[in-house]
């Protein structure tokens, strides 16, 4: 059926955070906060990465693009949350949910797959050092950005299709702070269940393939450090791994809580919560954890600062 003509939302309404003054204005000043960390760790990062050729090799070529996807992902919806605070009506046309809604999906999809080819990255820097720039060569590394960014974008432009080809003919208040797909599938005027099962089954893909990969990856990894004889050995090889560890713990931490032990009956404020802490501080987290756990992160900034100091005398 088509339901194009029969769509009469041209915009939607955001319930926000919270309505109290208070509450709003330490909101505010949290996540503007944190929204600016996450922005500029993420963009020094790179940056860092760019101009220290030092660090120009699969490991951290991977890692620029990670902090590009986390930077372009805390921006997709924190300014427009930020601007939304203390605004009594959080309106957003229907045009501008589904940009929301594509570009949301496409980040998060595509930071799966991307911790999915770190850890291969660390598989062949661990179980297999002598051929590592050999198998890692730059156009394996070019495909192994790519193929995310791709995949992922079809991902979300079937999510976005699918969901807004529906009819929409009130209500128009969507019970969260950003265009989410489950909450603005439950005011679409028509049958949501294919759309419900199509999310299911194609989260379940991402996160089954991405995981999958993840876990062979630490095995091989595992039984390679455990093959090294000598202790010294084992505790250098270790960290060359760790903040990749770190990170994807968090990630999937996370996804599991939100997906696995948050049910249906939890209460939607919960779901904010989670949501923000999702959205807003896991992107701030990455640079930190690459940059307080990696010496070669901390010397390369070390050497940039005293050659920008230097300079400046």
């Amino acid at each position: 059926m088509d339901y194009g003509n029969q769509t009469l939302v041209i915009e939607f309404f955001f319930t926000g955070l919270t309505n109290h003054f208070q509450y709003q204005v330490v909101l505010f000043v949290i996540f503007l906060l944190v929204y600016l960390a996450t922005f500029l760790g993420n963009l020094g990062m790179i940056t860092l990465i760019w101009i220290d050729s030092r660090l120009h090799t699969p490991m951290y070529f991977f890692l620029s693009h990670l902090s590009f996807v986390d930077m372009c992902f805390s921006s997709v919806i924190g300014p427009k949350m930020l601007t939304d605070i203390f605004v009594e009506k959080k309106v957003i046309s229907f045009f501008g949910c589904a940009a929301q809604l594509c570009f949301f999906g496409q980040f998060v999809v595509t930071e799966c797959f991307l911790l999915a080819s770190m850890a291969y990255d660390r598989y062949i820097a661990i179980y297999k050092p002598l051929f590592y720039m050999l198998i890692m060569s730059q156009w394996v590394c070019v495909q192994l950005v790519i193929g995310p960014y791709t995949v992922d974008l079809i991902n979300a432009m079937t999510h976005t299709t699918s969901a807004f080809c529906l009819p929409y003919c009130g209500p128009k208040i969507i019970n969260h702070f950003f265009c989410d797909l489950l909450p603005v599938l439950s005011l679409a005027c028509a049958d949501t269940q294919v759309n419900q099962f199509l999310l299911f089954a194609l989260a379940g893909a991402v996160g089954i393939l991405s995981g999958v990969i993840i876990f062979v990856s630490y095995i091989y990894i595992v039984i390679a450090i455990l093959r090294i004889r000598s202790a010294d050995g084992r505790c250098k090889a270790f960290p060359t791994c760790s903040s990749h560890l770190t990170a994807i713990s968090i990630f999937y931490g996370t996804l599991f809580f939100i997906y696995v032990c948050l049910s249906s009956s939890v209460s939607p404020d919960i779901n904010k919560v989670v949501s923000e802490f999702y959205m807003a501080v896991i992107p701030m987290l990455n640079p930190l954890i690459y940059s307080l756990r990696n010496k070669e992160v901390k010397n390369s900034f070390g050497r940039v600062f005293r050659r920008k100091f230097l300079m400046s005398k």
